[in-house]
């Protein structure tokens, strides 16, 4: 059962508007360089911190429909109803989640280092960075999505929650990208695998908060 959902949510994700996190993360790449000029030196030091922070945001886009929409159609009581606990469907949902925005974004992470024409290494470090973090990323705006779920402006309050929260993982991440150290790595992947690991919890609380 858990595999369908998770299958369930990359479907509806890919049929919405699944491009809109990497249509947007481009668009930030495309624009950086008019903001702070064509300084190649300037762009190499700051370049892997914006694609940083437009990442963030782009994981914060789908947030509305992670969770409400299942919420308001009487999903996730149906699933209850079939002895689903509400932090496996959390879980389920954090990978669906990521799978649907992660890859996509670390792909379009090629085409916006040659937008800010950082070198190979550069290259190397936000990759890596990301592929680290965006799970962290994504299991922190499902958490999110299930503490906002129901609520009026439910957007609003959920970029409100989001972004300080992230804000350890958007330290780490973009210092490794910007200069590399094993030290910012590592507590990069410590932030994202705690966040891993209590967002199930935590979103599974908010859900059977929600239901009563």
């Amino acid at each position: 059962m858990i595999g369908n959902l998770i299958a369930r949510d990359l479907r509806r994700g890919f049929a919405g508007a699944a491009w809109l996190p990497v249509a947007f993360f481009l668009l930030v790449a495309a624009l950086f360089p008019f903001a702070v000029g064509p300084d190649a030196q300037l762009l190499a030091r700051v370049g892997p911190g914006a694609l940083w922070i437009a990442a963030l945001t782009a994981a914060l886009m789908p947030i509305e429909r992670l969770i409400e929409p299942d919420r308001a159609d009487g999903v996730l009581d149906q699933l209850a109803l079939h002895g689903l606990a509400d932090e496996a469907v959390a879980a389920a949902k954090i990978v669906a989640h990521w799978l649907s925005f992660g890859p996509l974004l670390i792909a379009a992470t090629l085409p916006a280092a040659v937008l800010l024409g950082l070198d190979q290494a550069a290259l190397g470090r936000v990759l890596v960075s990301l592929a680290v973090g965006t799970p962290g990323l994504a299991a922190l705006a499902v958490m999110i999505a299930a503490v906002t779920a129901g609520l009026p402006r439910a957007g609003s309050l959920a970029g409100l929650l989001l972004f300080p929260l992230a804000v350890p993982l958007l330290i780490f991440g973009s210092a490794y990208a910007s200069a590399g150290g094993n030290g910012a790595l590592l507590l990069e992947a410590a932030i994202a695998l705690g966040l891993s690991a209590i967002a199930p919890f935590a979103a599974g609380a908010a859900i059977r908060a929600g239901r009563t």
